[in-house]
């Protein structure tokens, strides 16, 4: 079963202006399928390469004589980062031939493979592809198992939620144990897991590099450069506070957020919806349910940050244009939320007009005041995500 991914139309447009177009995101996102897909449909002539397969790995040993025979294709080749160096040749071979094309696919950002973003300016352009979101799995959609095993493929698509504990179990233990080291990660992969496991029972909270610091026995510095490149490898993402022109005493510390709700909750050990309707994790499980699709669903032109103060006024998750608010968000799990003096007063310090609490019931949609609307998942989605 193919699902039509939420990226397509910007590969298309991409794939118009530049000579390469990259498709990065975590393992087992559903990249290959999606080009396998993409290029059989939309590509006249084109060849699939995957450097994890020993022989395609070879056809690139003396790569320049492969392109020149491929001249007039499209050359895919995925999971890229297992041969950087391939990055200035494509730079000449594309800057002197203007007919061959390329899709390249990584499980690394740009940040990890430097070289692409050094020597391919202006050449390439870059398309993040998630764990499935919402609206892609409209027809399958079901709230609480999106929820509870994420958004990967083989995860969501399995017969059942032990199915999805399996393989989501194996995924952390293959990314810890191969990949992050494929990657360049040179770490210990027992400190890997345990900061992974931490950083989830802190997933929507600040960072507290201390404390990881001093459980993991290792650096302040050290810890950072772990989170860094966890980051870079798309399964955790850390939430920036909003700061600019803000006369008052603001938090700056960033929030963490692991990058599926299904990782989260095998992170934790949570072995059902029950169990996690029961932790006091459930909170904080949601609002990193929303902002992950919130993130991967919104338009290029906003921005999303969190706000806090010292004084103790705060917002999940700030919508910003350019540098102007324009939305403020509360994230609940409660058919009936309270409007906090927090949430209040952050509205009218950073003066946004569209100001909503999500809450699980997903087809709510009314004012609870003039300026603050309380409304269900699927109706902000679909009417007030890119307003």
């Amino acid at each position: 079963m193919i699902i039509k991914r939420g990226i397509e139309k910007q590969l298309r447009n991409n794939y118009k202006l530049f000579p390469v177009s990259a498709i990065l995101g975590p393992r087992q996102c559903g990249k290959t399928t999606f080009v396998k897909n993409y290029a059989d449909n939309n590509i006249n002539n084109f060849i699939y390469l995957d450097l994890e397969k020993p022989t395609d790995y070879n056809k690139l040993q003396n790569a320049q004589f492969y392109f020149g025979q491929n001249k007039d294709k499209c050359i895919i080749i995925d999971e890229i980062q297992r041969k950087p160096d391939l990055f200035p040749l494509i730079r000449s071979v594309v800057d002197e031939n203007k007919k061959i094309k390329f899709i390249i696919l990584g499980s690394a950002s740009p940040e990890l493979i430097k070289q692409s973003s050094e020597t391919l300016a202006g050449r390439i352009a870059y398309i993040e592809l998630a764990p499935f979101s919402k609206n892609e799995i409209s027809k399958q959609y079901n709230l609480q198992k999106h929820h509870f095993v994420g958004g990967f493929p083989l995860a969501y698509l399995s017969e059942n939620n032990n199915s999805a504990k399996i393989w989501l179990d194996n995924f952390i233990k293959t990314y810890i144990e191969r990949d992050l080291p494929m990657l360049g990660l040179k770490a210990n992969p027992v400190i890997i897991r345990r900061l992974w496991q931490m950083l989830a029972w802190q997933t929507g909270n600040l960072i507290n590099y201390n404390t990881l610091a001093n459980s993991l026995k290792v650096s302040n510095k050290t810890v950072s450069n772990y989170i860094d490149f966890l980051e870079n490898s798309y399964i955790v993402y850390r939430l920036q506070p909003y700061f600019y022109n803000i006369k008052k005493r603001l938090i700056k510390t960033p929030k963490i957020f692991i990058a599926d709700t299904g990782l989260l909750h095998r992170l934790l050990q949570i072995t059902d919806y029950e169990q996690l309707l029961g932790n006091p994790i459930i909170g904080n499980s949601w609002e990193n349910y929303i902002i992950n699709q919130i993130r991967i669903q919104k338009n290029n032109e906003t921005d999303l940050f969190f706000y806090r103060t010292h004084a103790g006024a705060e917002l999940d998750l700030l919508f910003v244009k350019g540098l102007k608010p324009i939305a403020a968000i509360e994230i609940k799990f409660a058919e009936n939320p309270k409007i906090t003096k927090g949430f209040k007063s952050s509205i009218e310090t950073l003066k946004t007009k569209n100001n909503f609490i999500i809450i699980p019931t997903q087809n709510e949609d009314y004012k609870i005041k003039e300026n603050i609307t309380i409304c269900g998942f699927d109706v902000f989605l679909k009417k007030y995500l890119n307003m």
